[in-house]
Formats: C-alpha cells, sequence, structure tokens
C-alpha cells in the first residue's frame, strides 16, 4: 500500500515534467499580435460595450481538438468550451476555460485550465482568466452598473476543421430543414442565452468587426499561408509522378495527406477533390471512389491546414501522361486566358478593371484560335462571354483566402497590400461532360501580386516531363489482398 502510495505521488510529480515537453500555446504568433487584434475590436465595438467569443466544444469522437476560428484569432488558445470576454471601457482581456480535469491528463497530457492563471496570462497576453462559470457572474456584476449597454458576439457559425463559412451555413440550413431536427445552430443557442439571462444587454453581431480584420493578412499569417500552398504544390506534383492508368482518386488523396502529414500540417483545408474524367463535371465531387483509365484528365484540386491557415490549388494533368490532341486544344486555350488574367493583377486596381483587361485579352485569343469541333468553339465563346459578362453582387476575381478555404470579407475596391486570394475560371464542354479549372494563390503586395504557387507546373510541356518520373504509389504498391 505504502509503496502504491509513494508511486503515485512520483507519477502526479512526473506529469509537469513530461507536459513541457507538448508545446501548449502556438509558436506561430507572439502574444503581440493577438494583443493588436484585440485592440482593433475595442476600437470597434466602443466604451459601452463587450464582445464574448464561444470556443469550440469537445469534439465527439477520437478526433483531435481544434479551435474555432474566431476565437483563436484573437487569443490563440487552444482548449475546448473556452470563453473570450473583451471589455470595449477597461480594454481587458479575460480567457474563461473549465477546471483542471486530472483524469484527462492522465491519459492525454496537460490542459489549459482555469487553474493555469499565471501561465495563460503569459502565453495568450491576456489580462485574466477565471474558470467558465464565472462569465455569467462577471457580465451580472457589469449588468449592475450603467456603463454596459451591449454585447457583441459573432452571429454566423463558427468555423473549425474543413469548414468555410459557406458550407458552415449550408450544415444550419440543412438542419433548420429537418422536421426531425430543425435545432439552433450553437451561435444561435449562445445568443439566446445572453438575450435570456441579461435582457437589458442588446446582443449585436460582432462578425462585420472580425471578417474586415481579418481581409488584410501580417506577414506571419502569410508565413503560413505560403507554407500551407508550398505543401498542396508539393503533394500535387507528387500525385502527378504517381498518376498512371488503373491508379484510383483514393489513392492520390492517401498520397497528399503523406505529404501534408509528413511536412507538419495540423490537417486538411477541405476534402479532396481528385476528380477523373467526368467527375469533373462536379466541382467539388469528393468521392474518390473511381480508377482512373487511359486516355482522361484529371483534375486535383486540396490543400492542407498549417496552424489555422489554408491554401487552395488546382491543377489537371492527363492519366497517361501525355496530353492528347484535343485535351491540348481546349487545355492550351484555357491557359492563354488564364495566365491574362494573373497578368492583369496588381495592387490598387479593382476587381472590375482587371476583369475587363483580362477579358480584352482573351477576345483577342478567341478571335486568334482555331477548334477542331464546333462544340469546343462554343465552350471557348461561352467561357469569354461570361467572364466578362455581369455576375451577381460586385465583380470578384476568385475567393479570398485565409483561416478559411473561402475566407471572410466582402469587398470590391482596390486591391491592396496583404489580401490573398484565388482564381479558379472554369472552362465548360456541356456535350461531353469536359470541364478545364486551374487555381493558383495570389498575394498582394506593396509593389505587384506574387502567384505564391507559380512554380508548380501548368504548362503542358512541363507536366508531362514531371508524369514521366516514378512516383511515391510505384514504389509503394498497394496490398495484393485488395485494390
Amino acid at each position: 500500500m505504502r509503496l502504491a502510495f509513494l508511486s503515485a505521488l512520483l507519477l502526479q510529480a512526473a506529469l509537469p515534467a513530461l507536459a513541457q515537453d507538448v508545446p501548449l500555446f502556438t509558436a506561430d504568433f507572439p502574444p503581440e499580435e493577438f494583443a493588436a487584434r484585440r485592440a482593433a475590436v475595442y476600437d470597434a465595438i466602443g466604451p459601452e460595450a463587450v464582445a464574448i467569443l464561444q470556443g469550440a466544444p469537445s469534439p465527439s469522437g477520437y478526433t483531435r481538438f481544434r479551435q474555432t476560428n474566431e476565437l483563436y484569432y484573437l487569443c490563440g488558445i487552444e482548449v475546448p468550451h473556452a470563453y473570450l470576454l473583451l471589455d470595449g471601457e477597461k480594454r481587458r482581456a479575460a480567457v474563461y476555460l473549465p477546471h483542471r480535469n486530472e483524469a484527462r491528463e492522465k491519459a492525454e497530457g496537460k490542459l489549459l485550465s482555469a487553474e493555469d492563471v499565471d501561465l495563460v496570462r503569459r502565453l495568450a497576453g491576456v489580462d485574466e482568466v477565471f474558470a467558465t462559470e464565472m462569465l455569467a457572474e462577471n457580465l451580472a456584476r457589469a449588468a449592475r452598473g450603467q456603463r454596459l449597454k451591449t454585447i457583441y458576439t459573432p452571429f454566423e457559425p463558427a468555423e473549425g476543421f474543413a469548414t468555410s463559412r459557406d458550407l458552415a451555413l449550408r450544415s444550419v440550413a440543412d438542419a433548420a430543414n429537418d422536421p426531425w431536427d430543425g435545432g439552433l445552430s450553437r451561435e444561435g443557442r449562445f445568443v439566446d442565452l445572453l438575450r435570456g439571462r441579461f435582457p437589458h444587454f442588446q446582443v449585436q453581431d460582432l462578425t462585420p468587426v472580425l471578417d474586415p480584420l481579418r481581409l488584410i493578412k501580417s506577414p506571419r499569417e502569410i508565413a503560413l499561408i505560403r507554407k500551407a500552398t508550398r505543401l498542396a504544390g508539393l503533394a500535387i506534383e507528387e500525385a502527378m509522378r504517381s498518376t498512371v492508368p488503373g491508379t484510383w482518386e483514393h489513392e492520390l488523396d492517401a498520397v497528399a495527406k503523406f505529404v501534408y502529414y509528413r511536412n507538419g500540417a495540423q490537417g486538411e483545408a477541405y476534402y479532396s477533390l481528385i476528380a477523373s474524367a467526368g467527375n469533373a463535371w462536379y466541382p467539388h465531387y469528393n468521392a474518390g471512389k473511381r480508377q482512373m483509365k487511359d486516355g482522361e484528365l484529371l483534375l486535383f484540386d486540396f490543400a492542407p491546414d498549417v496552424g489555422y491557415y489554408m491554401s487552395d490549388i488546382t491543377r489537371m494533368f492527363p492519366v497517361n501522361g501525355r496530353f492528347s490532341p484535343w485535351q491540348r486544344e481546349l487545355y492550351g486555350f484555357y491557359l492563354a486566358c488564364y495566365r491574362a488574367i494573373l497578368t492583369a493583377i496588381r495592387p490598387g486596381a479593382t476587381p472590375a478593371a482587371i476583369k475587363d483587361e483580362a477579358a480584352a485579352a482573351m477576345e483577342r485569343l478567341l478571335g486568334a484560335s482555331k477548334f477542331s469541333k464546333p462544340e469546343y468553339e462554343r465552350a471557348a465563346r461561352d467561357f469569354v462571354t461570361a467572364y466578362k459578362g455581369p455576375s451577381d453582387g460586385p465583380p470578384r476575381l476568385g475567393h479570398w483566402v485565409g483561416m478559411a478555404t473561402h475566407d471572410v470579407g466582402d469587398y470590391g475596391g482596390p486591391l491592396r497590400p496583404g489580401m490573398v486570394f484565388t482564381i479558379e475560371p472554369a472552362l465548360r464542354v456541356p456535350e461531353e461532360q469536359v470541364y478545364i479549372r486551374l487555381e493558383d494563390l495570389v498575394v498582394i503586395t506593396e509593389t505587384g501580386a506574387e502567384v505564391v504557387s507559380d512554380w508548380l507546373p501548368m504548362d503542358m510541356d512541363a507536366i508531362e516531363a514531371v508524369m514521366k518520373d516514378d512516383g511515391m504509389l510505384q514504389r509503394y504498391p498497394r496490398d495484393a489482398g485488395g485494390r
């Protein structure tokens, strides 16, 4: 009994030392950068308001925890069921955390908790640390004064693992449309709780405050996006080498994930869009269940999550390693138009002006091109007409990229340094269900537009040269007992 007691004491004494081998806070951003982001929120909400952000819950399965983008952006805390309170008058930040769960720590390692006040304050640069149950009490104390009038909290669904807002909203809508579900979103329940418990406060949406802040990326944010882009390109390049007739789409998914995790990614930015032949007709096809055949084109659109920052890169290449005459014809025309868009992008220009310039170049290309089939000529004309034609809302070049693959931000003005986006126009031949699309990541700088992924081959001869080499799948053949 005495020996067992001493052993238990020694184990508990060793736990803190062992935990030092596991980082408890991000090394990607210093506390000063999080503090600068919070300062911008204080400026926006004013002295008569507070902002409250609800972090992600514990994952419902054997899945690594990933914080919501919104809470991580403002404090970097990666703990389930965390809350962040930003006081607009005092310009102070308080983090609310669950109490220490010793049983879980013995099984999984140390997790920051309400008991780690000094450690959390030092790591995250916040002013105060409380247990979760103190949030209601602290709000109640504030309610007794005359100062606080408004609580801001995000109304839009939180972005988590492999989630952009568009898909998060779709998930909320699907649940609402299900008569056997119909529940509120987690954000909706939180807003209702705030209004029900503190009816004397106005509860307003923090989303319009956060979105513009995230639109302009800092140098450290861009560095993470660059790494995610580099890994996406390496994965696609390896997929080019590994692809031969008979390869399954899901095998290339495995190749990409090996490249990502081998190089430090924490997950995937979105499900892999690896679509051969007619599957590419569906832009978000992701089943990965088809075996590729000779003579087909393959679309590869996949990127990792690196430290909460994403990329989004697409290439197309022939399954057999050689572009056929019809593939060269269509892909060649498309690529020339695609490069016209990239050439027109520059800081200070509006998306509308860039599109007009690129469309004029496309018109010239169209006039100089000859096509072997009327269907191909019609597809090329439709592509150019659609690109230069009116669109819903303000003109856009593509979509923003950052903490989400389809990142937040509504903006139609001149391009500014720190903006990051992709372009991904698509050419379609409906009669043959042919779909051609490329996608590259662009960073706007003070002096120009950097195509971060331009090292990844997109010219046909360069793609064919890469595909001559054996890839990972050839070095590690599939199990003979399965497909």
